[in-house]
This record gives C-alpha cells, sequence and structure tokens, in this order.
C-alpha cells in the first residue's frame, strides 16, 4: 500500500508557495481585466493589408482628433487586430472607423463591443459574489452530508479542507493567467469566470470521493486504527479512478483546445489547468491537510 502522507510536507510547500505566488501577482501587478469588468470598447478590425503592424494601427488611432482614446491594440494569430479604447459613443465610432480607413486603407470591422464602466463594476462585484457563495455553500453541504461522522472527528473540518483546496485550485489558475495576461492577448473576463466556477464543482468532486470513502472507512476502522492510516487506506482506493476520471476529461479537453473554436481556446485551457491541479490537490493536499488538521487536536 502507497504511503500518500509521507511526502505530504513536501507537497505542502509546493502548494503554499504557488498559492501565496498567485494572491501577490492578483494584486501585483494584477490580471488584464476585458472591458466587461473595466467598461470599455472593444473591436476587432481586418485590414486589406498583411504589412500592418499593432504599432501602426496605434498610430493611427492616436492620431484621431478630438478624443484621447488610449489603445492598446493585440495583432491575433488569424491577422485580425484586437483593439481596446476607452467607451466611445456610436457617432464617434463612425467617425473612428472612417478615420482608420482613411489611414490605414480598407478594413472590415470583425467584431465591435462597448460597455459602459458601471455595468462593469457590477459585474465585477457579481463574479466576486458568485465564487464566494459557491465556496460557503460546499462547506455546508459537506458539513451536511458528513454529519453522521463518529462524534470524535468534526463534520466541518471536511467541509474547510475541501473549499481550502479549491481556492488552492482556483487561486493557482488565476495565478497562471494573471502572467498569460501579459503575454498573449488573454484577457479576464465573464467566461473567464465560468471557468472558475466549472473548477470549483469540478475539483471538489474528487476529494469528495476520497473523503467519501473516508467516512466508510471510519465506520469500520479498527477500534485504535489512526485516523491517518484509515484516510491513506482511502486514497489507495480512490486514486486510480479519480485518475481515470480526470484523464477521459483532459482526452476530450485537450482536443477541443487544438481542434475547436478559438473563442472557446482560453476557456478550455483554464479547465485543463483546474483539473489537473485539482487531482493533485485531492490526492496529495486535501487529505492530509485533513490528517494533519484532526492530528492537532
Amino acid at each position: 500500500m502507497t504511503d500518500f502522507l509521507k511526502p505530504a510536507k513536501y507537497f505542502f510547500i509546493l502548494s503554499t508557495t504557488l498559492t501565496i505566488l498567485s494572491i501577490v501577482l492578483v494584486f501585483v501587478p494584477g490580471p488584464r481585466l476585458s472591458i466587461e469588468f473595466t467598461g470599455g470598447t472593444r473591436m476587432e478590425l481586418k485590414t486589406a493589408s498583411s504589412v500592418q503592424t499593432a504599432d501602426t494601427v496605434i498610430s493611427a488611432i492616436k492620431a484621431f482628433k478630438g478624443e484621447d482614446l488610449v489603445p492598446t491594440v493585440n495583432k491575433l494569430k488569424n491577422g485580425n487586430f484586437l483593439v481596446r479604447i476607452k467607451e466611445i459613443n456610436d457617432d464617434t465610432h463612425k467617425a473612428l472607423i472612417a478615420h482608420l480607413t482613411e489611414k490605414l486603407g480598407e478594413l472590415e470591422q470583425v467584431q465591435y463591443t462597448t460597455i459602459g464602466p458601471t455595468v462593469g463594476h457590477t459585474l465585477k462585484i457579481r463574479a466576486a459574489y458568485a465564487i464566494i457563495t459557491a465556496s460557503l455553500g460546499i462547506i455546508l453541504y459537506l458539513a451536511f452530508a458528513f454529519r453522521k461522522i463518529p462524534r470524535r472527528y468534526s463534520p466541518w473540518k471536511f467541509g474547510v479542507v475541501a473549499v481550502a483546496t479549491l481556492l488552492h485550485d482556483v487561486m493557482v489558475t488565476v495565478g497562471v493567467f494573471v502572467i498569460l495576461s501579459y503575454y498573449t492577448t488573454f484577457e479576464v473576463d465573464t467566461l473567464f469566470v465560468t471557468a472558475l466556477l466549472t473548477i470549483l464543482g469540478y475539483s471538489v468532486n474528487d476529494t469528495i470521493i476520497i473523503f467519501d470513502r473516508i467516512r466508510d472507512n471510519l465506520a469500520i476502522q479498527e477500534r485504535k486504527e489512526d485516523f491517518g492510516i484509515t484516510s491513506n487506506k482511502a486514497v489507495n482506493q480512490t486514486w486510480k479512478r479519480s485518475c481515470y476520471t480526470s484523464g477521459s476529461t483532459l482526452i476530450m479537453l485537450f482536443s477541443l483546445f487544438f481542434l475547436g473554436s478559438t473563442s472557446i481556446h482560453w476557456f478550455v485551457l483554464a479547465l485543463i489547468i483546474g483539473i489537473i491541479l485539482g487531482t493533485y490537490s485531492s490526492i496529495f493536499v486535501a487529505t492530509p491537510l485533513l490528517v494533519y488538521w484532526n492530528d492537532r487536536k
């Protein structure tokens, strides 16, 4: 039988380090937010000339008279330009397109979105509430589900440890995407928040499988058997099933990542990273943390 608890301290150090670094990255430098959260205007432009560069487009926008639009431009893989500027009205938008056509030649506007700052602020608050509410709901649900375990063990610990593990998965995923947001075209949007909530649900599934087996083992454990031994048995009995489930899901996600639409590219990548982290943390972090907390009692 493999002892999954023996190397736990090394995984604690690794996970704690990654989580702290991710939290720091959230504040400094912070993620690059989409206009859904900040407000503003986003356009995807297709130019007739393939020799145009992002700097050329930026220069053309800065030459637009009347307003300082503070442009950010990225060239996409398909050759189009993703332009972000402050919020503009319809009249200014039409004038800007006419100006860019004059400066850059014939162009096609593939996409145009504008969102006010008030709406962006509201979406940001609701996204935070969604993650907090989901975490609290998981704690309450697990405390209720494990209420019949032997009295010497607290059902609340199962819920708190599960959520701590989930927040580790979410924070490390966010940390990775904060870095990506400064080196790619990725921006934190509502679809990314949806991915984080999906990771919460999927990751807790892995953790519950192991915790449920611990609960079953507690009911039949030998009288003087240590909680750590009982928990380690549970991990040995379930880790293969968790890996098989995650592996089959990852096959589908990798297929979507390489063959699917570019519109869900970042969403799928977030799920891939989150599921890998969720499988790792359920086996190597959640159960050892539960044992450590219980032994401290």
